[in-house]
């Protein structure tokens, strides 16, 4: 079955697909939304207490949320949120675990996104030319700062302008407050080790169970929903892309490949340009299907790089105690105004500026997320009342490498398309980093007079543990690949077809009418947290490709 041909097909509508939808419809193009999941009410979408616990523990004794459940949010969230891992499976070597966190509805990951905005840094574009490792971004910072700034305006984020060259000042609305355990914190870390400490920059906490209104911080409350007003943005939920068809003689894409996920019937959609949004992996996926390896009407790619070069933020986390003041021993449960969200709570930006810069024995940098006192643990959890809990976590930047990718699996889904196999594991430079961070945050919590120490310590966990010892935030060492959700590359953008799958504006070399804009197209990762660039990044080749449509 032939569809009615639309102007654009975004695939995708999570983070950058809403980004894609609106700035397209406020040039007057008429696009149509592809997104794989069913399309949920907001009360559908968050559930609630104690029924999303239930279904939490039902979803990992099934097996149906067993992976995904080692990540924390997956124990604050409607589980349903997190998709089914027997309907959607993926493969992995046995000794190279990888934890992939999904989330198939409209909003995608948007509805679950910690809400975390930060830019990276002029240097983090042009990294290889201070260590001469991997290539660099075809783009500069200069290039992408208007989208970034747009992007900033759009959503209305928190931020304090610090002045630091390692995350770029945006345009913000005011911070959130510290809370007073954090303002003694940040004392102690300025006055004893004189490390930078910011306020974090992103949303506020959701008060989605009391508006019934979509978070800011989602596609369907802010640019989703923005499109979808305009009257020139159509959604096509609950069903999955399978690939892009290619016309090879002009080398440009005329339709895509879906099927309705409530009939298994395939369809195809004719568009005059189609934008890949369906997230890294996901988009890897439909791109190696589309490829011409694989199908007699795909692209070709010139440049062997597909599905290469995956990478993801490399964690370590730390919980901790500090001592409660005096006055505020009463004070032990958590407001709605410091609930911990991206921007409730802070950093410590290394970044690649380092104090002790010659004692390092990795590439790259690496920033310290954290919150004091935000948690919302009622009395009873608490196997202290006189001191606040904090925690801490490190995430830094992973090298490319040809060795970190994904590939199709000989497996099919049960609609017969091949399930992706990922293939990464952490390199020694990852490794040095890890052991590096684990040293600096210890050096921190002692400075500030806290004590480290495992969660299972500050709470009483007797009911779950069972459940969770085993989770990956919970060990000693870094978790595995995945599983700090900020994977990215695999598309990468480049200077030629031969060094790269897509050019600075996001379009494949050999079919310039599909645009890769998620993570994907990444050279290097950064160390930041990657929504808000890859949100710049949308918008910016969007606005590129309006400018051809008028050529």
């Amino acid at each position: 079955m032939t569809e009615h041909p639309y102007e654009v097909i975004i695939v995708g509508s999570g983070a950058t697909g809403g980004m894609a939808a609106l700035t397209l419809a406020q040039a007057g193009v008429k696009a149509l939304v592809v997104e794989a999941g069913p399309q949920l009410s907001v009360k559908q979408a968050f559930g609630s207490e104690p029924s999303n616990t239930f279904n939490r523990i039902k979803g990992i004794l099934c097996g149906e949320k067993r992976i995904q459940s080692e990540h924390p949010g997956f124990w604050k969230a409607n589980p349903l949120l997190y998709a089914n891992e027997k309907q959607n499976p993926y493969s992995n070597p046995v000794d190279k675990p990888f934890i992939w966190t999904r989330g198939m509805q409209v909003g995608g990951r948007s509805l679950t996104w910690g809400g975390i905005t930060l830019r990276l840094s002029k240097s983090d574009f042009k990294a290889s030319q201070s260590d001469g490792y991997g290539p660099d971004w075809p783009i500069t910072y200069e290039e992408l700062a208007p989208s970034y700034s747009a992007t900033e305006k759009t959503l209305r984020v928190h931020g304090h302008k610090d002045g630091l060259e390692q995350v770029p000042d945006g345009d913000f609305i005011s911070p959130l407050p510290f809370t007073k355990a954090e303002k003694r914190f940040k004392t102690s870390i300025n006055n004893s080790l004189g490390y930078p400490f910011i306020h974090s920059r992103g949303f506020g906490p959701n008060k989605v169970s009391k508006s019934r209104e979509w978070p800011r911080s989602s596609s369907p409350g802010s640019t989703l929903k923005m499109a979808i007003a305009t009257g020139n943005v159509a959604l096509l939920s609950n069903h999955l892309v399978e690939r892009i068809v290619v016309n090879k003689r002009i080398k440009r894409a005329t339709s895509i490949i879906t099927i309705d996920q409530s009939t298994g019937k395939r369809k195809e959609l004719k568009s005059t340009l189609i934008i890949l949004c369906a997230s890294t992996i996901n988009s890897l996926r439909i791109l190696l299907n589309s490829e011409a390896s694989f199908q007699e009407n795909g692209f070709t790619d010139t440049s062997g790089e597909l599905g290469k070069n995956l990478m993801d933020h490399i964690s370590i986390c730390r919980f901790f105690s500090l001592p409660r003041e005096e006055q505020t021993s009463d004070k032990g449960n958590t407001t709605q105004e410091n609930i911990l969200s991206g921007a409730g709570s802070f950093f410590i930006p290394f970044g690649q500026n380092f104090i002790n810069s010659s004692q390092r024995n990795f590439h790259r940098g690496y920033g310290i997320w954290g919150g004091i006192d935000r948690f919302g643990f009622p009395k009873w959890l608490q196997n202290s009342y006189s001191s606040d809990i904090g925690f801490l976590i490190g995430h830094g930047e992973v090298l490319p490498s040809t060795e970190n990718q994904v590939t199709l699996s000989k497996e099919l889904d049960r609609w017969g398309i091949p399930i992706p196999h990922i293939c990464m594991s952490w390199g020694q430079n990852e490794k040095n980093m890890a052991k590096h961070m684990t040293e600096t945050i210890l050096e921190i919590i002692n400075a500030s007079g806290g004590e480290a120490k495992p969660l299972q310590n500050l709470l009483n966990l007797t009911l779950i543990d069972p459940l969770i010892k085993n989770a990956a935030a919970l060990q000693e060492e870094a978790p595995p690949p995945g599983y700090y959700i900020h994977e990215v590359g695999g598309a990468r953008m480049g200077t030629s077809e031969e060094n790269s799958v897509v050019d600075k504006f996001n379009r494949l070399w050999n079919c310039q009418n599909v645009l890769v804009v998620d993570g994907a197209c990444w050279p290097s990762s950064g160390w930041q947290s990657p929504t808000l660039t890859m949100m710049a990044i949308t918008r910016r080749a969007c606005l590129e490709a309006l400018k051809s449509r008028h050529d």
